[in-house]
């Protein structure tokens, strides 16, 4: 009998996506802080969940799409990002999402409880993870301002802290971002 060769061969695993979260305050420069997070590895999409509703919101996507070069091609997907994930995440080497917050809005727009929107928010992160690419995530800290008058505000500032906190527990990376600086977190 022969003796039994091993295999030099480690099994392959299957690659998992980097997750960065970049977090600030409004017009902290995290958007920027995610850009250059984001490297210059292509094929790179930018995942925009903003919606040019109003004339005000319309000059603030434009003036974000000019901060990025010509080889990031821009996906709107206002609602529905884990799909977008499952199905089109894998072909980029680096995605860039911006911004939780207003995704967040978004879902709150359409009536979705709580419950539900931190359930969406687990799968989110399990699609970025299966993407194999560097995905750097935007999102607003909204806990450092002042306790908000109204009841719908304040439930909206609570739930954007626990979907904060879930993206935070699921990131390779987290960063905030205050008036300009970063500091790594995670």
């Amino acid at each position: 009998m022969s003796p039994r060769k091993l295999s030099s061969r480690r099994p392959t695993r299957r690659a998992k996506g980097r997750i960065i979260l970049v977090l600030g305050g409004a017009s902290s420069g995290k958007s920027e802080a995610a850009l250059k997070l984001a490297g210059s590895r292509g094929p790179r999409a930018f995942v925009a969940t903003g919606q040019g509703l109003d004339g005000e919101m319309a000059a603030r996507i434009a003036r974000h799409q000019a901060t990025r070069s010509a080889d990031w091609e821009t996906v709107e997907e206002p609602l529905e990002t884990e799909a977008w994930f499952a199905k089109q995440g894998p072909r980029y080497r680096t995605i860039l999402f911006d911004c939780v917050t207003l995704w967040l809005s978004n879902l709150v727009g359409t009536g979705l409880k709580g419950s539900v929107i931190l359930t969406r928010t687990g799968t989110l992160v399990q699609r970025m993870r299966t993407t194999a690419a560097r995905v750097v995530i935007v999102s607003n800290e909204l806990g450092f301002g002042l306790v908000p008058a109204d009841p719908s505000t304040r439930t909206f500032r609570d739930l954007a802290g626990r979907v904060n906190q879930q993206i935070a527990a699921g990131a390779d990376e987290v960063h905030l971002i205050v008036s300009g600086l970063s500091l790594r977190l995670k």
